[in-house]
């Protein structure tokens, strides 16, 4: 039956609002930090999270009654529609094609996408990581998704080839730290619950505090070095870049205070109205 719209503009709403659901039951530090960007950055952000969340949820969600062959098929069914959404503009998953419309409009394409699915489906080959894996896994889990959000906050600069040259190793490092900040509050859960460990070299049932502080070390410089990113991102997005940077590194001033043992065994947080502190920072340092 032909819509009385005439336009995809009633789907794409709702495709959008689809995508705005997701990040706000999901991520209460990315849902909070993503409201200090502005519009259009702001949806096509949540756009990108969104499509990121649905593939994570494949292969984390601990069904035990869902196999790996499974899990594989969807994840590549959900792949072949990304990949056809960004030839079409359209695709019949609310979340993809939410995630298409941005990817069309900002430059997202295959070079991004193919990595992160390939991470996606490494989550499940139960082969232990190596160093070389986990930087394969850790550039395509996370790195390129920062890389989505750069090509996002450029998308409307003149020069935006440059700056996104120019931005994109910060990007990538922070995208790094924010993924092994994650790994490190949830050891427990990775370790008990997923059958997975992302520090190879490390035994998770004897985590000490050396080993601790040797991860924080390397995630403390990789912030640091994203930081000079951020100060030169445009000002469209670089408040919320901001919050979410220094929410981060809360958490890893946490988790070093937080004795090794405990870390195995629970999940350290950053309380709501710290993370409420830390955002109001952000705009008024940006304000200056």
């Amino acid at each position: 039956m032909r819509s009385v719209h005439g336009t995809n503009e009633l789907y794409d709403s709702v495709a959008r609002a689809g995508a705005d659901l997701v990040i706000r039951r999901y991520s209460s530090s990315f849902g909070m930090a993503s409201r200090l960007l502005r519009e259009p950055v702001r949806g096509h952000v949540r756009n990108v999270y969104a499509l990121v969340r649905i593939a994570d949820e494949i292969v984390d969600n601990p069904d035990a009654d869902l196999g790996s062959t499974e899990r594989s098929a969807m994840l590549d069914a959900l792949l072949a529609d990304v990949r056809q959404s960004l030839v079409t503009g359209y695709s019949a998953n609310l979340i993809v094609h939410a995630f298409a419309l941005t990817a069309r409009a900002c430059d997202i394409g295959d070079d991004l996408i193919d990595p992160f699915f390939a991470s996606m489906a490494r989550d499940l080959d139960p082969a232990p990581h190596t160093l070389e894996s986990i930087d394969r896994y850790v550039y395509g889990s996370a790195e390129v998704v920062g890389l989505m959000c750069l090509r996002v906050f450029l998308a409307t600069e003149t020069d935006r080839s440059a700056r996104y040259d120019e931005l994109a190793p910060g990007a990538r490092r922070l995208g790094a730290a924010f993924q092994n900040i994650n790994f490190l509050r949830d050891l427990a859960q990775d370790t008990d619950t997923l059958d997975r460990g992302y520090f190879p070299g490390v035994d998770p049932d004897n985590f000490t505090d050396a080993d601790r502080d040797r991860i924080l070390n390397d995630i403390d410089a990789d912030l640091a070095a994203a930081q000079n990113a951020i100060d030169h991102l445009p000002p469209s997005s670089r408040r919320a870049v901001q919050a979410a940077h220094d929410t981060f590194a809360e958490l890893g001033v946490r988790l070093r205070a937080t004795p090794a043992e405990q870390i195995r065994r629970k999940r350290v947080r950053v309380p709501g109205h710290v993370k409420l502190r830390i955002a109001g920072n952000a705009v008024r340092q940006d304000l200056r």
